[in-house]
């Protein structure tokens, strides 16, 4: 059974269109309009194993907030109507990514209960023309959107690139170990509930 979601978001600040394969083979095609933010979601896809195609038109004239957050409210929303009820999946995932000087770890519990904890401080306020403040907006509406709690902390690094993306990286794959199928769940929700 395929784990796919597509996910149309249209207001007057944005205009997003994500499709989501979970078993795909890490491919992406993804135009934001924010370089910064495209380079991210790829290296989610290919480090999640997720097959990623994303259109976001967004008021950049502005800001690039809102592009950004409703991307992860996009992203998230997609990832939840994949998993279709979190049915057969291991549930937990969790990952330490270095990146040079930097190593930051993931630890991700599909629950449901979405949730965010956030330690990760960056050194510059902006990596090119993107504000690094927009990097918690991201997590947090993609946390929010996909039903998962999220604690995302980087235990060291200097270089803000580094940073932002070896969160990501794990991000991706913490979330690509909660997703796995597994035999032992019988095709049920990991949950001594029944459901989550």
């Amino acid at each position: 059974m395929a784990r796919t979601a597509e996910i149309v978001r249209n207001t007057r600040e944005t205009q997003i269109t994500a499709r989501i394969d979970l078993d795909g083979t890490g491919q992406a095609d993804v135009e934001t309009g924010i370089g910064f933010l495209d380079h991210m979601l790829d290296a989610f896809a290919r480090h999640g194993g997720f097959d990623l195609h994303l259109r976001a038109k967004g008021d950049l004239h502005i800001d690039f907030h809102h592009t950004v957050e409703d991307t992860g409210i996009v992203l998230g929303q997609a990832v939840f109507e994949a998993l279709d009820g979190f049915k057969g999946i291991r549930r937990f995932g969790h990952a330490y990514v270095p990146m040079d000087e930097t190593l930051t770890r993931c630890a991700i519990d599909l629950s449901n209960r979405a949730y965010l904890v956030w330690k990760v401080a960056f050194k510059t306020p902006k990596i090119g023309a993107m504000d690094t403040e927009l990097f918690k907006e991201f997590h947090q509406a993609f946390a929010m959107n996909s039903g998962a709690c999220i604690h995302l902390e980087t235990l060291y690094g200097d270089n803000s690139h580094h940073i932002a993306e070896s969160g990501f990286k794990a991000l991706a794959r913490a979330l690509r170990q909660a997703v796995e199928l597994d035999p032992k769940t019988h095709g049920q929700a990991p949950s001594t509930k029944g459901v989550l």
